[in-house]
């Protein structure tokens, strides 16, 4: 189901908790409404959809890819960047590192790492910032 975009400050800066196997049906909207606005969106995390849940989803090599409970392990190479974002309106500057390695849970909630490089390793920084409640 599309759900609507959350653009309220405060739930966004609020932590998200774990995702469980409970959340599956989470990630599907999460999936469904990143596509809906694949125009002008590659990411999104469950809070951006009502959902204080750590599951992202994110344009990958022309598909999409989930993550539950993703968290960064490894970031090599600091750069500045600037984003937007759905939630928020203009963009913003911030700091990105070209290759992180992350570990993270997939729909069968089995833990895997790989590691991530440039755009798709910006996207997922930025997905992880909004699980971590920080707003850029």
């Amino acid at each position: 189901m599309v759900r609507p975009i959350v653009k309220d400050p405060i739930f966004l800066a609020q932590k998200s908790v774990d995702a469980t196997a409970e959340d599956l049906p989470l990630a599907r909207d999460l999936l469904e409404t990143l596509q809906a606005h694949e125009e002008g969106c590659v990411g999104m995390a469950g809070n951006m959809i009502g959902a204080a849940k750590r599951v992202i989803a994110f344009a990958c090599d022309g598909t999409y890819q989930v993550m539950f409970n993703p968290e960064i392990l490894r970031t090599k190479e600091p750069y500045e960047a600037e984003e937007g974002c759905l939630s928020l309106s203009g963009v913003r500057k911030c700091r990105r590192y070209r290759s992180i390695k992350v570990r993270y849970q997939n729909e069968s909630m089995e833990t895997r790492i790989k590691t991530y490089h440039d755009f798709t390793a910006q996207i997922i920084q930025h997905e992880i910032d909004h699980c971590n409640g920080i707003i850029i």
